[in-house]
């Protein structure tokens, strides 16, 4: 495991490097792009769906139990026992508020039917998916049965009921997945990838969903400058030749498949 402070000296002079690169809605002249630019990343409304967001992260704020968690990914920067209190893992570890707000607008955005999120955490992500698509059907998978728990009570206490939450390691998931009735693998509109920050595990999930993508499919990639193999499997990812869209956000790298669009990566701040 690479040390953490190789990993904030990575993820610093990779932000100023993509401060260069980056540009706005008026450096884009993709119809696509700049329309989800302007009406869902730049959106700045206050939407009420942004209150409950905020008390459901407050209310893991206030929760000081402690939890023993299972962790199959790359590991935290914070963290060095097992035992962790759920509080901080809210604090720490789960999506910061202005990213759960730009979560819940790409899912208003797009309103995609069926989500799959890989890595629930204590579902502060989850609840924003949630929120995005009240009638959307949502599987989270989470490796660590404990913080499932967790996230699952968070659930039932928002009544978010269009979530289903699947413990299992992701990749025997994604291996093993039921074909549906017709034989077709299931589908889903929207992945959200944020279980496991490394490159080994992400090009996997990548390769094992690649066939269920379709022309309007919408993959978010967490954290893909984390580390520069993070960075490495990004750029892997950005050369598959099934994907024509790439938006690098700094913290997030979104995937589009959509065939009438020419092969086009843009870095925009946001």
């Amino acid at each position: 495991m690479q040390s953490v402070l190789y990993l904030m000296l990575h993820q610093i002079q990779s932000y100023f490097k993509f401060l260069r690169e980056s540009t706005n809605e008026h450096g884009v002249h993709s119809p696509f792009v700049f329309n989800l630019v302007t009406k869902c990343l730049y959106d700045k409304k206050s939407y009420p769906e942004y209150a409950t967001l905020k008390k459901y992260r407050e209310s893991l704020l206030r929760n000081h139990n402690t939890i023993e968690v299972t962790d199959f990914g790359a590991g935290s920067k914070v963290f060095k026992s097992k035992t962790r209190e759920i509080s901080k893992i809210a604090k720490t570890a789960g999506i910061t508020q202005n990213r759960a707000a730009l979560l819940f607008r790409i899912v208003r955005y797009f309103k995609p039917e069926s989500i799959l999120e890989i890595g629930t955490s204590v579902g502060l992500a989850t609840a924003a998916l949630s929120a995005g698509n009240p009638t959307s059907q949502i599987t989270t998978l989470e490796g660590c049965p404990e913080t499932s728990k967790t996230a699952q009570l968070q659930f039932k206490n928002f009544g978010l009921e269009n979530i289903h939450a699947i413990v299992s390691e992701f990749e025997t998931f994604l291996d093993n997945r039921n074909p549906t009735t017709d034989n077709q693998q299931p589908t889903y509109q929207l992945i959200y990838f944020d279980g496991n920050h490394q490159k080994r595990a992400t090009l996997q999930y990548f390769d094992l969903l690649l066939s269920t993508a379709t022309n309007d499919s919408v993959w978010i990639f967490d954290d893909i400058h984390w580390s520069v193999e993070m960075e490495q499997a990004w750029e892997i990812i950005k050369k598959n030749p099934k994907v024509t869209v790439t938006i690098d956000t700094f913290q997030w790298g979104l995937v589009f498949f959509r065939k009438e669009q020419e092969k086009e990566h843009f870095v925009i701040r946001c």
